[in-house]
C-alpha cells in the first residue's frame, strides 16, 4: 500500500558558493512546500521524467554504483500503473525540488537490511548517485535534507551534523517576536549549473579569491554561529556584511530587478537581503527585526516569513 508520507523542501540558509571554499553551511527543511508519491486517481499520461529516472537507475545500478539493493523493477512497475511525484515544491527556485523526489523514491524502493548503519555520510553517498539524474552531479545534501527532515550543519572539514534551531525561533508566522528570516520570491526559476560554472571562472583569479572569498568565508561562519546559538540582535552586523560583500562581488547572481530593493535595505537598514542558494531567481533570503514594518514597505513584493523570533 502506498504511503502518504511527505517530504519537504529545503532551504540552504548560509554557505551558497563559500562552502566550495570549505566555509561552514547550514540547510534546512522547508514544510511549506513539499512532495509525496501517489498514484492517480484518473487517467492520465505516463510521467516521463520518472521513466527516464528510472533508466539512468537502471543503467547506475548495471555499473555497480549502488551498495544497497534498489528495487527498480516496482519503480518501473508502478510508473506504468500511474505512480507520480505530486509536488508544491516549486521546480528551478533552489528549494531541492528533485532531492524530495529522491528522498521520496529511496524511502519507497531502496531495500535495506540494517538502517541503523545508514549514517548521514552513507545517505549522502546514496543521494549523491541518485540526484545526479538532474543535476549531472549532485552532492547528495538536498535530498538528505528531505529524506532526515532535520537542519544540517556541513562543518569546514565537510562532515555533516544534524543540529537543532535555536528555542527561540519558530518556523513560518509565528507570534515569539517581531524580527523575521524571511524569503522573497523573485518570480522566476533559474538553473543553478551556468552560476556555478560563473562562480568558478571568478576563483581563477586571485584578486577575487583574496578579496572576495577570505572575506565571505569568516562572515559566513559567523552568521552560523550567531543563528545557531539563537543570537539574532548579534546576527544583524554579520548578516548586513555578507550582504554587502554579495552585492559587490556576486552582483550578476541577484536578478537586475531586485537590485535596487537590496541596495535599498542596506541604505535604509529596515531590512537586509542575501542570496539563498545560487541566486540568479528563485528566492532571495531576508533578514529584519520589525516583520510587519518591511511587510509595508515591501508590500509590492512577494514575502514570506521563513522563522519569527
Amino acid at each position: 500500500m502506498m504511503s502518504d508520507k511527505t517530504f519537504p523542501a529545503k532551504i540552504l540558509l548560509f554557505g551558497e558558493y563559500s562552502i566550495i571554499k570549505n566555509s561552514m553551511a547550514l540547510s534546512v527543511p522547508y514544510p511549506l512546500f513539499e512532495g509525496k508519491l501517489t498514484f492517480a486517481r484518473k487517467e492520465r499520461s505516463k510521467d516521463l521524467e520518472l521513466q527516464a529516472f528510472v533508466r539512468f537507475l537502471k543503467k547506475m545500478e548495471k555499473e555497480g554504483k549502488f551498495d544497497f539493493d534498489f528495487d527498480i523493477s516496482s519503480l518501473e512497475f508502478d510508473i506504468g500503473q500511474g505512480l507520480y511525484f505530486d509536488s508544491s515544491i516549486p521546480q528551478g527556485f533552489g528549494v531541492g525540488s528533485s532531492g524530495a523526489l529522491c528522498a521520496s523514491i529511496y524511502d519507497r524502493y531502496a531495500q535495506r537490511s540494517d538502517l541503523n548503519k545508514e549514517s548521514t555520510a552513507v545517505l549522502k553517498k546514496r543521494f549523491s548517485v541518485i540526484e545526479s539524474h538532474f543535476h549531472g552531479a549532485s552532492s547528495g545534501i538536498d535530498p538528505l535534507i528531505s529524506y532526515l527532515d532535520l537542519p544540517i550543519l556541513i562543518d569546514q572539514k565537510g562532515e555533516l551534523i544534524p543540529v537543532q534551531l535555536p528555542s527561540n525561533l519558530e518556523y513560518g508566522r509565528g507570534s515569539i517576536g517581531k524580527g523575521a528570516i524571511f524569503l522573497l520570491n523573485t518570480g522566476r526559476s533559474r538553473k543553478t549549473e551556468p552560476l556555478v560554472n560563473l562562480f568558478l571562472e571568478k576563483c581563477k583569479s586571485k584578486a577575487f579569491n583574496e578579496d572576495c572569498m577570505e572575506q565571505i568565508l569568516p562572515v559566513t561562519n559567523n552568521c552560523i554561529t550567531s543563528f545557531l546559538e539563537g543570537r539574532f540582535e548579534e546576527l544583524s552586523k554579520p548578516f548586513e556584511r555578507l550582504s554587502r560583500l554579495q552585492y559587490e562581488f556576486f552582483l550578476p547572481m541577484i536578478p537586475t530587478f531586485y537590485q535596487d530593493v537590496w541596495r535599498q535595505g542596506l541604505e535604509q537598514g529596515e531590512f537586509l537581503l542575501k542570496l539563498c542558494g545560487a541566486g540568479g531567481g528563485g528566492f532571495l533570503l531576508g533578514f529584519c527585526d520589525d516583520f510587519k514594518k518591511v511587510s509595508k514597505q515591501l508590500e509590492e513584493h512577494e514575502i514570506r516569513p521563513l522563522f519569527r523570533f
